[in-house]
């Protein structure tokens, strides 16, 4: 997420420099500008969360719904009651009580039961007769939940999803829950009404959403975190996360990612490969790529603005690292958007 509060330290500010020799002003600007380009407002920013559809599902007794595949992520909270969620593909099911709350990242087919021996009915028989966005099964009374689900623009989805576990659960979030269900609800309110900015206001729920169950998620799960999302529950990897999006056209080196973690250089780049799974450097090249091809599809700026805003002062250099990445050249890449 680039703030348009960025501020850089050359050209008209140099006078700046006769007064602070030390550089104290330009540190106190680079650790603001750091801060503010946090990598997972930067991930969730490129993705662009773009639409979100809700409903709720009210349901009585015993029960089981079995659901199609999807796109994008699903996203539900327990509002009342509690269920299993068994997702195709994972040994085990899981327990979703009232509180809860949870996303669903890989597209497959799932179903939710109070009992999953019951044969389970399709979602369409039931979802299909919902009145103002709201299902009922057997009655209602007993379990209630709202869900939405969230898609993206571009190619970049796998960023997210590939970091992800294929249920991605948080137990009992209290009052951050509640924030992500009046989230829900504010979003329901908004798809029905169609009141003037409604859409600018869906897709900023949306993302209000999906931050607030990511965070929950990386503060509850820390320990167990891996790739580029688990390399957030590290403080001394966020620092130089951070520092890489902030500066992603800087020519870094480890040794001083290794001082921005506050490392020995062998230290940091064991610590980092175990935690993300490739080494800084990798992910750095893998993220200018991203950025470029998404400037590539969204902008008109020649290529080469676009190598040397990501680091690259050879176009040539550039293209053949980007068609290494992204398998196309940098003009057929954006050809295809067209």
């Amino acid at each position: 997420m680039r703030l348009s509060c960025d501020v850089s330290y050359s050209g008209e500010d140099r006078r700046w420099k006769a007064n602070d020799p030390y550089g104290r002003v330009r540190n106190s600007f680079s650790i603001v500008r750091i801060i503010a380009l946090d990598p997972l407002s930067d991930v969730l920013s490129l993705l662009r969360p773009k639409s979100a559809i809700s409903a709720g599902l009210d349901a009585g007794g015993d029960w089981a719904i079995c659901f199609p595949p999807h796109e994008g992520i699903k996203f539900n909270a327990v509002m009342s009651g509690s269920c299993w969620v068994k997702v195709d593909g994972q040994s085990q099911a899981q327990r979703i009580d009232a509180g809860d709350c949870f996303l669903l990242t890989r597209g497959r087919p799932f179903q939710f039961a109070t009992d999953l021996s019951l044969p389970a009915i399709e979602s369409p028989a039931i979802y299909d007769r919902a009145v103002d966005g709201i299902a009922t099964c057997n009655g209602g009374g007993d379990f209630f939940l709202i869900g939405g689900r969230f898609s993206f623009e571009g190619d970049h989805a796998a960023l997210l999803f590939d970091a992800l576990p294929a249920i991605l659960h948080v137990r009992d979030a209290s009052a951050q829950a509640g924030v992500l269900r009046w989230a829900l609800e504010q979003l329901a309110v908004e798809l029905r009404t169609q009141r003037s900015g409604s859409a600018l206001m869906a897709e900023h729920l949306s993302q209000i959403m999906l931050l607030q169950v990511l965070r929950l998620w990386l503060g509850a799960q820390a320990a167990d975190a891996s790739g580029w999302l688990g390399a957030l529950s590290d403080p001394r990897l966020f620092r130089v996360m951070a520092a890489m999006h902030a500066e992603p056209g800087r020519k870094w080196s480890v040794a001083e990612l290794a001082s921005i973690a506050g490392m020995s250089r062998t230290s940091f780049a064991e610590r980092f490969r175990k935690v993300v799974g490739k080494t800084p450097l990798d992910y750095l090249i893998q993220w200018r790529m991203r950025l470029a091809a998404d400037r590539l599809r969204r902008t008109g700026e020649r290529v080469g603005i676009i190598a040397a805003s990501v680091g690259y002062e050879s176009e040539a250099a550039f293209s053949t690292t980007f068609r290494r990445m992204m398998g196309s050249s940098p003009g057929r890449y954006r050809s295809a958007a067209s």
